[in-house]
Formats: structure tokens, sequence, C-alpha cells
């Protein structure tokens, strides 16, 4: 939650910025915080909130994470699917992480599956926007491989795996699922490179509702700090992974693989043709990198999450913390038992079922060089 003297520093920069001067320092109304990264601040009559880090998931100093939140925020907008971005405050003394001012969406948390189709057209919206040349693509992480990168990422988190109290079982099979990720790696072509989330748990959405200033029905993505040039896969596998569906309480669900594999159908009609055929040969194969990403990072947090919160020196040169010190405990302990479950043998074997038994996404997305079964 934030504290008093954030907020009494938040409202002294506000009201210096251009249509705000108005605005009384019991107009901002912290909302209850949900997210490991940060925290919110509605601005009564205004139609915005305060987008306030508590750390940066990219490990960038404050000033870099926010210069690279306000890009995500921009790139992704003519998709129409993201909130507008209005002002940036910069980090100061007072405001150490600075602060992001974007308009406030109203509306509600997915129902799943019911609104999964309003996600899939909304990632579609980000993956069909044009991709600029390499030199126009920064601040954002701009993968020429981004299948070997994310590997990268796995394996840099999968370091905490031993430290992380692992069931037996639960090692063994995550480590087969490395050894398979290392062996795909080394295949040659690679997947089309397009604009992404990097972070599409249905979490991060809200479904519009009647005076948002979107059309009723429209999942809008509302946390977006990680966005990237990198494979669609990527956000249609944390869109519909137990590992996402399952993470917030407000939009929890288990998917079933029709739904599923609906879902991959629907994003697979309504893009551009020639993004959907080079792209289907990966979907399947991402997807267990991106499950293999989020069970890594469940790791990391296992570990990380008890050590003291970074102060000073270490702060500055990268904001990235995971310290349970900077979260509520309500919503640590919420994280410690999804990280529970995660990496439970148990719920790691169902998920791997997806991939290694024939169902109806593995008829959908055959793997590079096989065929759809008839």
């Amino acid at each position: 939650m934030i504290s008093t003297p954030l907020l009494q520093a938040l409202h002294r920069r506000l009201i210096r910025l251009s249509g705000y001067g108005d605005v009384r320092l019991e107009d901002l109304a912290p909302l209850p915080t949900t997210g490991l990264a940060h925290d919110h601040v509605r601005v009564a009559g205004h139609g915005v909130l305060l987008r306030v880090p508590k750390q940066s998931q990219l490990g960038l100093s404050a000033a870099s994470n926010l210069t690279y939140q306000a890009a995500c925020f921009e790139r992704a907008g003519p998709g129409g699917h993201v909130p507008g971005l209005r002002a940036v405050m910069l980090p100061e003394a007072t405001v150490p992480m600075g602060a992001l001012v974007v308009d406030e969406i109203v509306g509600r948390p997915p129902v799943l599956p019911a609104d999964l189709p309003a996600i899939v057209r909304a990632l579609a919206s980000i993956h069909g926007l044009p991709v600029p040349p390499p030199p126009a693509r920064r601040p954002l992480r701009d993968l020429d491989d981004p299948v070997g990168a994310t590997l990268g990422e796995v394996t840099a988190q999968a370091r905490h795996l031993d430290a992380a109290g692992l069931h037996p079982e639960a090692s063994a099979a995550i480590g087969q699922e490395l050894a398979w990720a290392e062996d795909f790696a080394r295949r040659s072509g690679r997947p089309p490179v397009t604009l992404i989330s990097f972070d599409a748990h249905p979490g991060n959405f809200l479904i519009a509702g009647s005076g948002s200033g979107t059309a009723p029905g429209t999942a809008v993505l509302v946390d977006l700090e990680k966005a990237r040039y990198g494979a669609a896969g990527f956000d249609l596998a944390h869109a519909t992974l137990y590992t996402s569906t399952t993470w917030d309480v407000s939009s929890h669900a288990v998917l079933g693989t029709a739904d599923i594999a609906a879902a991959y159908a629907l994003w697979l009609e309504t893009v551009e043709a020639s993004l959907a055929d080079s792209c289907r040969p990966w979907l399947l194969p991402l997807r267990r990198v991106m499950w293999l990403w989020s069970v890594t990072w469940c790791a990391k947090w296992r570990v990380e999450s008890r050590a003291a919160a970074k102060a000073g020196k270490d702060r500055a040169e990268s904001a990235e913390d995971w310290s349970a010190a900077l979260s509520d405990a309500a919503l640590v302990d919420h994280v410690a038992g999804r990280v529970a479950d995660y990496l439970d043998p148990v719920t790691i074997a169902a998920v791997r079922s997806e991939w290694l038994t024939a169902n109806p996404l593995t008829d959908l997305l055959p793997l590079p060089g096989q065929t759809t079964r008839s």
C-alpha cells in the first residue's frame, strides 16, 4: 500500500502537470494492491490512474524502467486495447520510482472461458501492429532470436531451482523440459518477430463496460510493462496456461484443452494469413517454453522473496526486487500459494500432458516438420 508521504508527493507532482492543477489530495484514492510490481491511485474526476512502480521486473534502473513502461503503452496504443498514456512523472527523491498517468478503464475482470475470445482479439491487435525497423524499436527489447533469448532468461531463472526446495518428481520433470528446450533451440528457423506483451495472463485484462470510453465487452490489457519485439506464441501461451489462468483470484479458471485450442484457432483466424501461417508451427513449442519461463520464475521468486528489500546503490543499479517486504502479507501469501501449486509435481504433470498426449491442442498445432492429424 502507498504510504502517506508518497501519496502527498504524488499529489505535488500531479498538480504541476497541465490539466491536473485542480486535483486535491483527497481526490487521490489508492486502489487495493493486487500485483507485486505496482501500486495504483485513482484520480477522482479525471478518468485517470497513477501507475506507481514498486520495482522493475526487467532489472532496469528507476528512470529506465519508467521510460520503458511509457514506451510499452505508446507502442501498443494504436491497437486500441490498452489504456492511453497521459503523462510521465520521472523519478525524483520524493517519488523514487516515478509514475505514469494512464486512462482508467471502467470494467470487470474476465470470466473464463467466456471472455477468452475478447482477450485473444486484444492480443491479435498488438501482434498485428507494424514492426518498425530495428533502430526504431528501442527502448523496447528487440529479440532477433526470441526462442534463444527467452530460453536464456529461463536458464538464468533455473539457477534458483536447487534452492527452491522442489519435490524430486517436480525437479525431474522440469529438468526433462529444460533438456527438450535446449534441443529445440538448436533447430533451424525462427518465428516472425512482432510486438508482444510478454505478460498476457488474464488477470492483466479488464473487460470494458459502459462509460469506459471503450466499446463494452472489449478486453483491455491494463498492465503493460514488459512488452518487447518477440514471438506472438508467448502471449497466447501466457493467456491460456494453467499457471496464468489461475494466478489472479478475480479471473481464476482452469481451461480445458478444447477451450485452449479454440483460443488458438481464433487467433489464427484473426491475424493476417501470412502471420498465421508462419507462426502456426511455433505455437506449441513456445507454449512449452513459456511454461518453463513461468515455473523457473516461481523458483526464483520463492528464493528471492526471502531476501531483504534492496536499498541504496543496489536499488539504483537495478530496481528489480522480489522481496516480500515490498508487498502486503495477504498478497505475498497468495503468491506463495500459487507458486506452491505450480511447482507441485501433480500440477506439473497435468500441464505437461497438454503437449505430451494427443488432444485438440496438439491436433491444431503441429510441431515444425509435422503435419496436423486428420
